[in-house]
C-alpha cells in the first residue's frame, strides 16, 4: 500500500491546501474502527466536509436526504420513499429549466451497487480510496491541471451541477476531473467558498498525480518570479530579453 501520509503532505506542502485532501473509498464492509455518523445531514457531499476532519463510514441511509446523490454514487437497496423523493427533485429542477431529461440520462452514476462509503482524510485512510478530492482554489487548480493532463495525457473535464457526480466521473473514467460544484454543495459546505473548486482523482494514480503536482508547484514558482521581475522592468520602461530576466532571476537566488 502506498505512503498515503507522505503523499498528502506533498499534496499540502505543493499546494498549500487550506484543508487535507480527503479519500474516498467505496466498501462493502465498514472497517474496523471507523465510526458512523451520528447525525443527519442534507445531502451526502457535506461527507466530503467531514472526511477532513476524520474517519466516518456511511450508508445509504446517511445519504437519503439528497436523492440526486444516492442515484449518482449507487448506493444499495434506498428506501422506498426514495424513487419518490428523486422524482419530485428532478421535477422541480425540470420545471426551472435547470436539469433536462437527457441531460440527467448522462450523468455519471458508479457502475455497481455501494454498500458502504467511507470518507478520511487521505493520511489516515482505512483502505486504498477510489478517489481523492481535493478543496483548491484557482491557482492551486492550476497546478492540478497541468499535471493532471501530463498523467493522463489530456484536459480534465470541468463539471458542474451536481457537484456530487464527480466521483462517479473518476472512477468510470478514471482520470480526473473538476467539479466547479452546485447551488446545493455551495449552500451545504462551509469549505465550498465562491473562489474554490473541487478536483477528484482517481486514487491508483494518486503517486503519479502527486509526483506530477510537486513538479509543477516548483516550477510554476520559479516561472511566476520570473513574470513578476519582467512585469516591473516594463512597467519601468525597459525592454529586457529573456535572458536578462533569467540573469536577473538568479542574482536573486531563484
Amino acid at each position: 500500500m502506498p505512503d498515503y501520509a507522505a503523499l498528502a503532505q506533498t499534496l499540502r506542502d505543493s499546494l498549500h491546501l487550506a484543508h487535507p485532501p480527503i479519500a474516498i473509498c467505496i466498501s462493502e464492509t465498514v472497517p474496523a474502527g471507523v465510526e458512523e455518523p451520528q447525525e443527519a445531514v442534507p445531502a451526502g457531499c457535506v461527507f466530503w466536509q467531514e472526511g477532513t476532519r476524520g474517519a466516518l463510514a456511511t450508508s445509504t441511509s446517511d445519504h437519503e436526504l439528497c436523492a440526486i446523490g444516492v442515484h449518482t454514487h449507487h448506493l444499495a437497496a434506498p428506501s422506498e420513499t426514495l424513487e419518490t423523493e428523486l422524482k419530485t427533485a428532478l421535477q422541480v429542477m425540470g420545471e426551472l429549466d435547470y436539469v433536462r431529461e437527457s441531460e440527467v440520462a448522462a450523468l455519471p452514476v458508479i457502475q455497481r451497487d455501494v454498500k458502504h462509503v467511507i470518507y478520511a482524510p487521505l493520511a489516515e485512510t482505512p483502505l486504498s480510496p477510489d478517489v481523492v478530492m481535493l478543496f483548491a482554489h484557482s491557482q492551486q487548480g492550476l497546478v492540478i491541471a497541468e499535471a493532471v493532463q501530463r498523467v493522463d495525457d489530456g484536459v480534465p473535464p470541468a463539471m458542474g451541477r451536481p457537484a456530487c457526480a464527480v466521483v462517479p466521473q473518476a472512477i468510470n473514467a478514471k482520470r480526473a476531473a473538476l467539479s466547479l460544484g452546485c447551488c446545493g454543495a455551495r449552500a451545504y459546505l462551509d469549505a465550498l467558498s465562491d473562489d474554490v473548486g473541487l478536483w477528484a482523482l482517481p486514487g491508483d494514480k494518486i503517486e503519479r498525480y502527486c509526483s506530477e503536482i510537486a513538479r509543477f508547484a516548483e516550477s510554476n514558482e520559479v516561472l511566476a518570479a520570473f513574470h513578476r521581475l519582467r512585469r516591473l522592468d516594463v512597467t519601468a520602461g525597459q525592454k529586457p530579453t529573456v535572458e536578462e530576466s533569467l540573469e536577473r532571476l538568479q542574482a536573486q537566488g531563484q
